[in-house]
């Protein structure tokens, strides 16, 4: 009891020891990062309480939590799957556009664009954006910049923004083009995104093979360096996780498969079916991955992978990347619970071959304010992107919130906990993917 007390405190003190100057420190040295870190943890109540919960489930030594939170600094942090900070909603100017007509779907390209980019042009929402980056310590998120689906259009959306971001914003966070700026980030003290698809462009005119993914080497060159095969549902490439059939994948499916390894985008099947997730793997020249996903040795979910897929993955030299979706962790569906996942791959299938893919973002304080004043939408039909078999499991706020995005630090911690060295964590919360991503540009 006495050291859960200690611990608890020693905390308290770390978050203490740093002053909101030190957020301005103009040398990006390590000492400087773990203040960073600490600092914002201290002046935000949601991150703060975030971390103690963490803290109170992984109950670690002072020792521990000290040597976590150094070491976390001291390393390039790569989310192999997630979301920058999301801005709240401009409630006032959405519930003008309602007003005036705006059908659901101009409203909800309203709701995207606030809640990804309105933190370029509202100092209140910058200032939690940088905020929860600081508390995070991540150095580069292998980011969502792109709505679920094939269509070229679509896919342009959420892409657009994520570029209008980087280019507005990018003395904070830039776009990396390559592995080598992620390195410079991390040397500069600054923050990225590596641009990930969740979905291949397809024409969908069926005229040609090649007319079909001429899109592909498009996306390639406007920073799209990972794509999903599918996602839940069936597509012509394979089946996805939510289909019962478990087809695989396509001949089609195949030849896209050989485009993404030539052109120098890697193959994600974090939201495949598992005969597609293991044909595609055993297809790809190159490493691959399940850039967000989990073990079904220990849980059993349509969006976890067997170890027979997780094999075939890490035989292509890729890796798995574990996720902070409660539901899909399964057992306590908190920090715990991830690290078990993370320990199940390492000891089955080494080192090189594990992640985290937080799958989960930070969202600003000020959004339950602002959502007050936006008219409640009608109901509507379940996306189908969403259809899938009803899921039991029930969450627990400590669970979720131990996972926070913001918790990345003691994610470290509890590496350091487990007895894992200091390169393999490095190797965990970054290396791997680095790795990967090199490899597919060759």
């Amino acid at each position: 009891m006495t050291h859960h007390v200690d611990r608890r405190s020693f905390l308290g003190t770390l978050l203490a020891t740093s002053t909101a100057a030190t957020l301005r420190a103009a040398e990006p040295n390590s000492d400087s990062s773990k203040s960073e870190m600490l600092a914002a943890a201290r002046q935000n109540d949601t991150i703060y309480r975030a971390r103690e919960i963490a803290a109170d489930i992984l109950n670690p030594s002072p020792k521990e939590l000290e040597h976590g939170m150094e070491l976390h600094a001291n390393s390039l942090v790569f989310d192999t799957y997630g979301f920058a900070p999301r801005a709240a909603l401009d409630g006032d100017a959405l519930r003008e556009a309602a007003e005036a007509g705006a059908s659901q779907m101009e409203l909800q390209d309203l709701r995207e664009s606030m809640t990804m980019t309105r933190y370029v042009t509202d100092a209140n929402e910058r200032a939690e954006f940088v905020q929860a980056w600081h508390a995070s310590g991540v150095t580069c998120i292998f980011q969502n910049a792109g709505e679920e689906g094939q269509a070229p259009l679509t896919l342009l959306k959420r892409l657009s923004r994520f570029t209008y971001a980087t280019d507005m914003m990018r003395d904070f966070m830039a776009k990396a083009a390559t592995p080598d700026d992620i390195v410079s980030a991390k040397e500069q003290g600054r923050r990225c995104l590596y641009l990930t698809g969740n979905g291949v462009p397809l024409t969908q005119q069926w005229v040609s093979v090649e007319d079909e993914l001429r899109y592909l080497t498009v996306f390639f060159q406007l920073g799209i360096r990972m794509m999903h095969l599918t996602y839940q549902r069936r597509n012509m490439i394979g089946d996805g996780c939510a289909e019962s059939s478990n087809a695989g994948l396509s001949d089609f499916g195949r030849t896209v498969v050989a485009a993404m390894n030539k052109v120098g985008v890697i193959v994600d099947i974090a939201h495949s079916g598992w005969r597609t997730s293991l044909e595609a793997a055993q297809a790809s020249d190159r490493p691959m991955v399940a850039s967000h996903s989990t073990c079904t040795a220990l849980h059993h979910h349509i969006r976890s992978k067997p170890d027979e897929v997780i094999k075939a993955i890490a035989n292509s030299g890729g890796l798995i990347g574990i996720c902070c979706i409660p539901r899909f962790l399964g057992g306590s569906g908190d920090i715990a619970a991830l690290l078990d996942h993370v320990d199940h791959v390492v000891k089955t299938f080494g080192i090189n071959h594990v992640g985290i893919g937080t799958d989960v973002s930070y969202t600003s304080r000020n959004s339950a304010i602002e959502n007050k004043k936006i008219p409640r939408r009608p109901k509507s039909r379940p996306d189908w992107r969403s259809l899938w078999p009803p899921d039991p499991f029930k969450e627990t706020a400590e669970g979720k919130q131990s996972i926070a995005w913001t918790n990345w630090p003691m994610f470290t911690v509890g590496l350091v906990q487990r007895g894992y060295s200091d390169d393999d964590i490095q190797k965990i919360i970054g290396g791997n993917m680095l790795r990967v991503a090199r490899a597919a540009l060759g």
